[in-house]
């Protein structure tokens, strides 16, 4: 079921994405850091507790981009499928330099999660539906409306092992794609896509990190503007599900 979402997703974006009509494209380069500490509590062999909270800075560490939150309950059928619902809220800074106040988000997601191999290649393939209420804000005021938008998502990730030693580091690629649809959402629907390389090292057998580069490509509403972020990415995951459960600690790789 999995792959022919994935598929269906495939055939459809480039439709989407290039049959909008947009003008002469604007491309924003920025620098930005982003940290983040993914957990997973396990109640018994099939359900899991889930948790993450995020910070990313523009300007390398100089300003403010957002601060988030999520949480979700996991259902795992088997060692390789996992099932997610959960909330999620994010504190979203101004984009212009003369505000202060942050917009508010409020999410709903699900998420369906495969993890599979490919020789000694692990290979994470996760599909998240997120509904998002963002908080509209006019001249630095909250005017007491909301955006709804319907986002889905799709991440590919591989972690592929250099040294034979597992103490020793391995290297992770992903890119995750993302779509969204509303209202207002007209120029656009193209969100946001987000590559990754780094690498991914166990500190113990239930905390680990990855350490890379990623950039944020994202189209902004007009439908001709775009923020290109080159990203620093810090991530911990920390784990205390039994061994058999320990590939789901980084569940929440790239995303916000």
């Amino acid at each position: 079921m999995l792959k022919n979402v994935v598929r269906v997703f495939f055939i459809l974006f480039p439709l989407i994405f290039f049959g909008q009509v947009h003008a002469e494209k604007e491309v924003n380069n920025q620098t930005q850091t982003w940290f983040s500490l993914n957990t997973n509590l396990k109640f018994n062999e099939h359900w899991l507790l889930l948790a993450d909270f995020h910070v990313r800075r523009n300007d390398f560490l100089n300003q403010d981009s957002f601060y988030f939150v999520r949480s979700g309950v996991a259902y795992v059928p088997n060692s390789k499928v996992l099932l997610v619902l959960g909330y999620a809220h994010m504190w979203l800074a101004p984009t212009k330099h003369d505000w202060n106040t942050f917009s508010d988000e409020n999410r709903v997601y699900q998420q369906a999660q495969l993890s599979s191999k490919i020789g000694t290649i692990s290979v994470l393939q996760r599909v998240r539906n997120e509904q998002r209420w963002q908080e509209k804000i006019v001249n630095d005021e909250p005017i007491g409306e909301n955006r709804f938008t319907d986002r889905v998502r799709y991440l590919l990730s591989f972690n592929i092992p250099i040294f034979k030693r597992s103490s020793m580091p391995s290297l992770v690629v992903s890119d995750e794609i993302l779509i969204h649809f509303g209202k207002e959402v007209v120029y656009n629907t193209f969100d946001q896509n987000r590559f990754f390389i780094g690498i991914k090292q166990n500190v113990s057998p239930k905390l680990s990190f990855d350490f890379g580069y990623m950039n944020v490509y994202q189209q902004k509403y007009s439908g001709y503007q775009y923020d290109s972020n080159q990203t620093l990415r810090l991530f911990f995951y920390y784990n205390n599900s039994f061994k058999n459960l320990t590939h789901f600690s980084h569940h929440t790789s790239g995303d916000e």
